[in-house]
């Protein structure tokens, strides 16, 4: 699924091809996923931001359309086999690429998330003046979750997913089966460091392709911080840290990669008698 890199990648390859267009239609035949897309038509587009994994389209007389690329959405300038809706407009047209049709668009009031409820409940951009270490600090020590799953419920930080709270917790040298309340607050500052570090690199990369190729940016080109990615996707390849073979788990129903030396559980207490 597409992360904050990726989403964040395809809102710069967007912009310019979006600002200042007028919407002419967006055409589908799929209204339950594509929501009230008809008050787009006629509208000017005025900015293009983004949240968590969102993708917020500002449209004049104060509409907004709210783009979620799902597992495999994206965008591309020809129309491919795979085109699940056109944005046709003033000039020229996009095209919303989903293989496997997770992706969600809704043109609604802006700022009226009401059919969109994750929206109102995504926590700080994590690279935003907003994500702050004592909030992200005292957020952990209150949960008895695993870090891995902590970082995928959107609270600590917005967009984070599978790949970058992976490559994060192994910067940090953190087991993603370490508990929240269990860790120390250098520990925390470690993860709060890295998750920074993570996905301002990966943005400079252009996000993460990954062997399926269904994350490529709106031109076709390539993300690269795969080349960089330490754990995820590598499995029973050695660690560039320590040589380890990559371990592979399930953490809050997600494969989970790790390396068992670098980033150790800590052993239980044994409980007194």
């Amino acid at each position: 699924m597409p992360e904050l890199p990726e989403v964040e990648t395809t809102r710069r390859r967007l912009l310019p091809l979006l600002l200042g267009r007028r919407i002419l239609a967006l055409d589908h035949g799929d209204p339950k996923r594509y929501r009230h897309t008809e008050k787009a038509r006629g509208k000017r587009v005025e900015g293009l931001s983004r949240r968590g994994k969102f993708l917020l389209l500002e449209l004049s007389e104060g509409l907004e359309a709210v783009i979620h690329l799902g597992m495999t959405g994206g965008f591309r300038l020809e129309r491919t086999p795979h085109t699940r809706l056109v944005f046709r407009l003033d000039q020229g047209a996009l095209f919303f690429h989903d293989p496997r049709r997770f992706g969600r668009i809704w043109v609604v009031e802006r700022g009226d998330y009401r059919e969109i409820p994750l929206l109102t409940r995504l926590g700080p951009e994590p690279l935003s003046e907003d994500f702050r270490f004592p909030t992200f600090w005292e957020e952990l020590r209150r949960s008895a979750k695993p870090l891995k799953a902590l970082l995928l419920e959107q609270r600590l930080a917005a967009g984070v997913g599978n790949i970058y709270a992976d490559e994060a917790l192994f910067r940090a040298r953190l087991s993603p089966f370490l508990k929240g309340k269990e860790v120390e607050k250098e520990e925390a500052k470690r993860l709060f460091l890295a998750l920074k570090a993570v996905l301002a690199e990966a943005v400079a990369l252009g996000g993460s392709t990954l062997s399926d190729r269904s994350y490529q940016q709106p031109d076709g080109l390539p993300g690269g911080f795969q080349e960089r990615h330490a754990v995820y996707g590598r499995a029973g390849l050695p660690c560039p840290a320590c040589g380890t073979p990559i371990a592979k788990d399930v953490v809050a129903g997600r494969g989970t990669h790790f390396c068992p030396r670098c980033q150790p559980q800590r052993p239980r207490p044994r409980s007194k008698r």
